[in-house]
């Protein structure tokens, strides 16, 4: 019998016909996980971006509040000290796991100063200081959305690559496991300042 005479749902009904359809299903099927795979891989990396901003304008934040204080707090150099290396540490950083750590050595020295400062009556009396901290307060405030927000695209994205089908295509096309922001060890305890 020829094939040219047979109506094109002959023709797909024949063992070629279901071979290319099948074909086509597959490879759908796999742009779409890919698709898939990347979109939510970006959504990641946009969320990490956020943070970063947060971070960035924490530590733009830091100097004016260190200046502002300074004067008043010669004898607490130490705290200033250990918030500029922490600052340093953060800008050095390129992985997303050092900037978290290094956030993280931001977050317990900036702890440290807020604590000392509570012991100066006359900084919290500052218009200028009082400022900074309103600022800073509502920095701290995104960070810890964001934060979230990342973490919560982690969780999807890693759904992704660990469930079937995902699971085949992330290993086929080399996409792994993210890790989740955590806090670091001690974060929970308050920093403590001697006088």
């Amino acid at each position: 019998m020829d094939t040219t005479t047979l109506s094109p749902l002959k023709r797909l009904a024949s063992p070629w016909g279901i071979i290319l359809i099948i074909i086509l299903l597959i490879g759908s099927w796999s742009v779409s996980a890919y698709n898939g795979l990347v979109a939510s891989s970006e959504s990641v990396d946009n969320q990490w971006a956020q943070v970063e901003t947060q971070y960035q304008r924490r530590l733009d934040l830091i100097p004016n509040l260190v200046e502002s204080v300074k004067g008043i707090m010669k004898q607490e150099q130490e705290v200033f000290g250990k918030l500029a290396e922490a600052r340093t540490h953060y800008a050095g950083a390129t992985t997303v796991d050092e900037k978290a750590r290094s956030a993280g050595e931001v977050e317990s020295a900036l702890g440290r100063l807020l604590v000392v400062m509570e012991n100066y009556p006359e900084l919290k009396s500052s218009e200028n200081i009082q400022t900074l901290m309103a600022q800073l307060e509502g920095t701290e405030n995104r960070v810890s959305v964001e934060r979230g927000r990342f973490n919560d695209a982690v969780q999807i994205y890693n759904l992704k690559v660990k469930q079937f089908p995902g699971r085949v295509f992330a290993t086929l096309f080399g996409f792994g496991e993210r890790s989740y922001f955590t806090a670091d060890e001690g974060a929970a305890q308050a920093p403590a300042v001697s006088l």
